[in-house]
């Protein structure tokens, strides 16, 4: 590889990719399960850690390959609930946002796919800030590595993709990814502790069941309606609820996986006796659980149309509403925010370019 040409990201290779790498530049196959093994469980940041690596493949993978695909700007500290939101900028000046959620028995990393988000979600501070970019393998696992650096390499118990963007809309990449974290080499997260959340693109759903990854799938409801579906979540008019449906159905059949919906409480919206009835129909169809969430400010963001109006269901109202649900032997989650203070709770996630003095 010549001295011009772009470094390519180790941290975007699964462990098949770099061993083809390796062969092709007359290197040891097994070198490779060593390096990713670096990299994976002993979170190095530079090649010259790598004790047991010959320093010609040192010298090879500084010349050729980067470890560095991101840059920590800053660490946020809520004062109330201990989450930690991380800025990372990456080499051409976007920043994005990866949030730590600590939690009694598990620490939960909710990682970004994308800087921005194309779906402009009404209710979401991310799809208000519109989409700038799908992220690279490489950006994607290194929010996990990263954080795992600042908060110690066995504190991080799970793995959300409910940051910044939607995941299936950057499919390949996020594929990619999910192969690098689940790979037998990487010990630290298993498969069983990591989340896709999708406001549900249908087709992709299917292709991921179909996949021989088996993950946990949550998808973003927030009506039964497909008319106030369509008004909060335009991508609704692509994939109808129905269509949808069908493939979370099939996604859970396949996969043997119980789905989540997630569900944002929307004052004289969402928190009806009809959405109750609604919503009872729809998670007796197939295994499921439903997690409510607070409707959390996004008055950070410039707002306009229905997004200025929405205001959020009372606890009281959440808690009735709640409480119906259950009498209908419906499985129900009411999640804590966590992290409004610092802008880092469910939906709040906006980000803007560095300046050139930043």
């Amino acid at each position: 590889m010549s001295s011009g040409r772009k470094k390519i990201e180790l941290k975007s290779l699964t462990l098949a990719q770099l061993e083809k790498h390796f062969v092709a530049a007359g290197e040891k196959k097994f070198r490779a399960s060593q390096v990713l093994n670096w990299v994976y469980n002993n979170l190095v940041t530079s090649f010259e850690e790598m004790s047991n690596i010959p320093k010609p493949l040192r010298i090879m993978l500084s010349r050729d390959y980067t470890l560095k695909t991101l840059s920590l700007k800053s660490v946020q500290t809520s004062s109330t609930t201990e989450t930690k939101k991380y800025l990372y900028s990456t080499k051409d000046n976007h920043v994005i946002e990866t949030v730590l959620i600590p939690d009694e028995k598990r620490n939960t990393l909710c990682i970004s796919t994308q800087v921005g988000c194309p779906l402009d979600c009404k209710f979401c501070a991310t799809g208000l800030m519109g989409f700038k970019r799908n992220l690279t393998v490489g950006e994607i696992v290194d929010q996990y590595f990263l954080s795992a650096k600042e908060v110690g390499k066995d504190k991080i118990t799970n793995i959300v993709y409910m940051g910044m963007g939607e995941p299936l809309t950057n499919f390949d990449n996020t594929i990619s990814s999910l192969e690098i974290f689940t790979d037998q080499h990487n010990n630290r997260v298993s498969r069983n502790r990591i989340t896709i959340s999708t406001s549900g693109i249908a087709d992709k759903i299917i292709e991921l069941a179909d996949s021989p990854l088996r993950v946990k799938l949550a998808l973003s409801l927030h009506s039964p309606f497909d008319e106030i579906r369509t008004r909060l979540m335009p991508i609704n008019k692509r994939y109808p609820l129905a269509e949808t449906m069908e493939a979370i159905k099939y996604y859970s059949r396949i996969t043997a996986t119980r789905i989540t919906f997630e569900y944002t409480m929307l004052k004289g919206i969402n928190d009806r006796d009809e959405d109750i009835r609604a919503l009872t129909k729809l998670c007796r169809s197939l295994p499921s659980k439903l997690n409510v969430i607070p409707f959390n400010s996004i008055a950070h963001m410039s707002l306009k149309g229905i997004s200025k109006e929405l205001e959020p269901t009372s606890l009281y109202d959440i808690n009735l509403f709640v409480q119906k649900l259950r009498d209908n032997n419906i499985t129900v989650m009411v999640r804590d925010t966590q992290g409004d203070d610092i802008a880092a709770a469910c939906g709040q996630l906006a980000t803007h370019n560095l300046s050139k003095t930043d």
